[in-house]
């Protein structure tokens, strides 16, 4: 008899949102919300989708990559989707785009990561609603779940109304209200009951 205990432990995060909880050693991580596009028994990758990157203008960065920025939406706020990659973007969006490499990851998100998905944007082809983001939170086989044991974060259903339609400095607020909790009440320590 085979003992598969390990890949039955997994419950897969995968379309849920990650709360940093306010014990958060790891700065990059201060009150983030993330967004998992994968979550499985090789590893996580997830994006964060309310830490606004400060100097950085879409416009600019759209032109940067050679894209015509003149019709970009002047209200696109690239987010630090993570420490990995930082330099490799990617549109969390609604299901109303789909390109080859999008990734549909339920009913109502998917997520791009190519410069044609931008060029879709820039000519007002994209998607109805999105964030972008530079760079992605990742983890190990394993690392995650460990993370989940020491209760570093909270997780929630997500919903198009929260993810597109909460200011970044809202978004996690929010997020921890849709529990049912006083995000005053949570413990600024780590512990486990």
């Amino acid at each position: 008899m085979t003992d598969n205990s390990k890949t039955h432990d997994i419950k897969t995060l995968t379309g849920k949102l990650l709360l940093a909880m306010p014990a958060m050693g790891d700065t990059r991580f201060q009150k983030a919300v993330i967004f998992m596009c994968a979550h499985d028994e090789n590893g996580a990758m997830g994006i964060v989708v309310n830490h606004p990157m400060q100097g950085v203008d879409a416009k600019e960065l759209f032109s940067q990559l050679d894209i015509d920025a003149d019709h970009v939406n002047e209200n696109i706020v690239v987010m630090s989707g993570g420490p990995v990659e930082k330099a490799r973007g990617f549109i969390l969006h609604s299901n109303d785009f789909k390109q080859e490499d999008t990734i549909e990851i339920d009913s109502s998100f998917s997520v791009t990561g190519t410069v044609d998905a931008l060029k879709a944007v820039a000519t007002g082809d994209g998607p109805e609603k999105m964030i972008f983001a530079l760079g992605y939170a990742g983890w190990s086989a394993g690392q995650l779940d460990d993370e989940m044991q020491q209760n570093a974060w909270l997780i929630v259903d997500p919903d198009q109304d929260l993810i597109f339609g909460s200011a970044p400095d809202d978004l996690w607020t929010m997020a921890v209200k849709k529990l049912g909790i006083d995000p005053g009440m949570l413990s600024m320590s780590a512990g486990r009951a």
